[in-house]
């Protein structure tokens, strides 16, 4: 995946893989709108996300895979609606909420048996995962409560070097958050109409 990036972006990847590597936050351009991210296998990463966004710790966070296949590694079961909610949306902007396994921490899941996973359609949150070789936490790039992240001078505006590293992909091209489903039940329930409308997983998924 780093084959697809400039070169200057992809030295800053290697940067950004260093960092989570040695539990580091690093904010990162997707499809939708700038993320922040750290190791999802680290529980001191993932607090420290917690601290510098101020977000409540009963909010979990969702996940950013690199492929589809990674849904086996952090779901108990995907169901059916989920793969084909998969090969039509992702990678791209749909979120899916599915039970969580063993290997998702309490801490990532706020307590909670289930987690969202995405596969953004952007190089770069892609290259993170595949280099640093488990999901991160894929939360937006802001203050709770401030709006969504764009650019990477949104970012450092809003966080400073409280981060360690920006990586300035440019501006995102949709501004749109993902939209949220859950996979859970019998019958998949919208949770955030977003970049991908009600009707275009109808098309795909009836039932929903």
């Amino acid at each position: 995946m780093l084959t697809t990036l400039s070169l200057q972006i992809q030295k800053q990847v290697e940067t950004g893989i260093s960092i989570l590597k040695q539990g580091g936050i690093v904010a990162f351009p997707t499809d939708t709108v700038y993320g922040l991210g750290a190791c999802a296998n680290l529980q001191s990463a993932v607090e420290r996300v917690y601290q510098v966004k101020e977000r409540p710790r009963s909010m979990a966070f969702p996940l950013l895979l690199a492929h589809t296949s990674q849904m086996d590694e952090i779901a108990e079961e995907v169901p059916s609606a989920a793969r084909l909610f998969a090969r039509s949306f992702l990678p791209g902007a749909l979120t899916m909420v599915l039970r969580r396994s063993e290997l998702v921490s309490d801490m990532v899941t706020a307590g909670s048996t289930t987690v969202a996973v995405r596969v953004p359609a952007h190089p770069v949150p892609v290259a993170l995962v595949e280099g640093l070789g488990v999901p991160i936490v894929g939360t937006s790039a802001n203050l709770s409560g401030q709006p969504s992240a764009l650019t990477a001078d949104e970012v450092n505006a809003q966080f400073g070097d409280k981060i360690d590293l920006v990586i300035d992909g440019g501006r995102c091209l949709s501004g749109e958050e993902s939209t949220i489903v859950d996979v859970t039940g019998e019958i998949p329930v919208v949770l955030r109409e977003g970049a991908i409308s009600k009707e275009e997983l109808k098309r795909v998924c009836e039932v929903i």
